[in-house]
């Protein structure tokens, strides 16, 4: 057998699947999170599974630990060392402020205190050559005080070191020789961009989740050896791609949002077999509700993103699949505000206790709950029928936390809940399609996770999306997309030019050095040169602004100083995210970047078994689906039941493991040739 699986841990579940290429057999498990202690929840699925782990030849992981360790703040305590003069950079931030008018807006808290953050003589000039040359005898001193510290993880960015690292590289061997217990992140090892506050969050990131990710991973490699694995063991990244163990290792920071990404790359392949290239994943688990928009079939990248929220949170600069998040998951907690407000989100049940059907110790009303108590959920079919709901317990939770404090029956508490839960995620959509220029009535929505079923349809009707498609195993679905991936690594340098006075031979060299990184680093996965590629991109703004756009630019574009085919290929991209565009504008280049990617065997979506039945329902219960009106009585459908080519028409619930999807009424499906419920929404 040649197995290949993939992992992916969420906030309440962790959700296997497996392929064996040979026979084409789909293997799938959930179970729920274990946050004291992550490995447990794999080993329960890979159990479940009963795949011997032996058989694996590729086991793919994305994981919530780098992310919840920075919401969480439970990092390794951290030091910092900058530029003589600098010291207070990463406290002051930026000058903006993310809510103007709130007068009781709060920074937030750096994750390197004060007393942790040195200085060291040396500047270097924007232009990379030296103005105050390296102080060596002033940073031993500071490394034997870092030595001698409470910290675990050192962080170190110099002014202009994106230019010239060689007194960042001098300072590097200082502390790895000095201190080589404490984990140390350099910023030209992880980008090489201009931005200095920016670029030291960054790096801290990097630096205060290094120790955990890299005790966990390390943990992974070991307790999959003790079970006989021998292949190869991959990290899933924020940008789409997966990464070596070794390179998890030294860049952490890459796979802060490396768990819902994967569903994006599925939606994608998903879109294109069904003939839809451009789609809007949307991502319903247990904590959460995630979405990204894919254009042309591929997800939409950001290369400024904010680790916690841009209100609160920590910035980034690594390339991120643009995804928007919010607390509206299945877990989400309802609760009513001192105005006496329903409000939903964003704390969350999480796995430990659950939502009170659950009948785990739970007190506070959730989604779920409201869904169980509405009927679109089933008490004993829930998982399988691994996990019994109790509906009653639900019922008089919401209505003793939210009937009995806004005056209204269980049954209209329960719809608010849901209405609101869907107006939250409805402006999450809105966020990476409208807000970026793209008008989502040109978009098919492919809906996954656990609760994406359940909500897909209002969500898409409140924004006119005129289908939604369910794919197979959707409650798997982000595991899947991992499977998909090529191994991918981005690089960045920063190359401040108009687009008239560029000196392309220079950019040429630039562009050939990032390459040759990638290749290196490539090798050192065990790609083969045949199965890497590399993509170029030029960060391009109007002169005059402060925010650019990565281009994609062929590589023959700049080795011909091509400026009206690149002029004109930055026109196209901003007048589709504006609306406008100035052509008679002159143009200023920002940052080269560039993708090395390695080909991996490509894993085809997998169709399950597709036989059907001649009687696909399986029963009927009452359900709500309108405020004031009365429950209907609804067709339930077993999923596995449904033949290619079946219609049926809402109102319906179509059931199966690891996910519900609802039709309202006036909607109607049909299920593809190749398994995937696609729903016509009336709006």
């Amino acid at each position: 057998m040649a197995l290949h699986v993939a992992v992916d841990i969420g906030g309440t579940f962790t959700d296997l699947i497996g392929y064996d290429d040979e026979t084409g057999h789909v293997f799938s498990a959930k179970s729920s999170s274990t946050p004291t202690d992550l490995t447990r929840g794999i080993m329960r699925c890979l159990d479940k599974s009963r795949m011997a782990v032996p058989d694996l030849v590729n086991f793919v992981h994305g994981s919530t630990v780098a992310i919840n360790t920075v919401i969480e703040r439970k990092g390794a305590s951290t030091a910092l060392i900058v530029t003589k003069g600098t010291r207070d950079v990463y406290k002051i931030g930026r000058g903006n402020r993310p809510e103007a008018y709130d007068l009781f807006f709060k920074r937030p808290i750096p994750l390197v205190p004060r007393h942790l953050t040195f200085e060291v003589e040396e500047r270097l000039f924007a232009s990379g050559e030296v103005a105050l040359p390296f102080n060596q005898d002033q940073a031993r001193a500071i490394v034997t005080k870092v030595a001698a510290s409470e910290a675990e993880a050192v962080a170190v960015c110099f002014i202009h070191s994106w230019v010239n690292a060689s007194h960042e590289a001098l300072l590097g061997e200082l502390l790895r020789s000095i201190c080589p217990e404490k984990y140390t992140s350099l910023s030209h090892e992880i980008l090489r961009e201009y931005g200095e506050y920016e670029r030291i969050s960054t790096t801290v990131l990097n630096a205060y989740i290094g120790p955990r990710v890299s005790t966990y991973v390390g943990d992974l490699e070991r307790i999959l050896a003790a079970q006989g694995f021998s292949g190869s063991l991959l990290i899933m990244q924020s940008n789409g791609g997966v990464m070596s163990p070794e390179t998890a290792s030294v860049i952490p920071v890459a796979m802060l949002e490396s768990g819902p990404v994967g569903g994006f790359i599925a939606a994608a392949h998903v879109g294109k077999r069904l003939g839809f290239e451009n789609v809007i994943g949307f991502d319903m688990g247990g904590t959460t509700a995630k979405t990204n928009l894919v254009k042309d079939g591929v997800p939409q990248l950001a290369h400024g993103y904010y680790i916690g929220g841009y209100v609160s949170g920590h910035p980034m600069m690594l390339p991120v699949v643009d995804t928007i998040e919010i607390g509206a998951g299945g877990g989400s907690i309802a609760w009513v505000d001192d105005v006496g407000a329903l409000r939903v989100g964003p704390r969350s049940a999480g796995a430990e206790p659950g939502p009170i059907c659950y009948g785990r110790g739970g007190t506070e009303p959730t989604i779920t709950d409201a869904n169980l108590v509405l009927g679109r959920l089933s008490p004993s079919e829930f998982l399988g029928g691994e996990m019994p709901l109790d509906v009653e317990r639900a019922r008089l939770g919401i209505a003793e936390k939210v009937g009995s404090k806004t005056g209204v029956s269980d049954i209209e508490a329960a719809l608010a809940i849901t209405k609101i839960a869907v107006m939250n995620m409805s402006l999450a959509v809105r966020g990476v399609s409208v807000e970026r220029g793209y008008d989502p009535r040109d978009f098919a929505m492919i809906a996954f996770g656990g609760a994406g079923g359940l909500h897909a349809v209002e969500v898409a009707r409140e924004l006119h999306i005129p289908t939604v498609i369910v794919p197979n195993y959707p409650g798997q679905f982000s595991a899947l997309g991992m499977l998909m991936a090529d191994i991918q690594h981005d690089y960045v340098q920063t190359y401040y030019r108009s687009l008239a006075q560029t000196d392309f031979a220079a950019l040429q060299r630039i562009c050939d050095g990032l390459i040759e990184q990638g290749r290196l680093r490539l090798k050192r996965e065990n790609v083969s040169a045949d199965a890497m590629f590399f993509q170029r991109f030029l960060d391009i703004r109007y002169a005059g602004q402060d925010f650019s756009i990565p281009v994609p630019v062929p590589a023959d574009h700049i080795e011909a100083g091509d400026t009206e085919a690149i002029k004109e290929a930055f026109n196209e991209v901003h007048e589709r995210r504006y609306g406008y565009h100035t052509p008679e504008h002159a143009l200023e280049i920002v940052n080269v970047r560039v993708s090395a990617m390695g080909r991996r065997k490509q894993i085809e979506l997998p169709v399950p078994e597709l036989g059907g039945s001649d009687n696909p329902l399986a029963g009927k219960r009452m359900v709500y689906f309108e405020s004031g009106a009365m429950a209907v009585e609804c067709p339930i459908f077993s999923r596995e039941r449904l033949a290619p080519g079946y219609k049926l028409a809402g109102p319906a619930v179509i059931q199966e493991y690891a996910c519900t999807t609802v039709l309202f009424p006036g909607d109607s499906l049909v299920v593809a040739d190749t398994g995937e419920l696609v729903i016509t929404i009336k709006v």
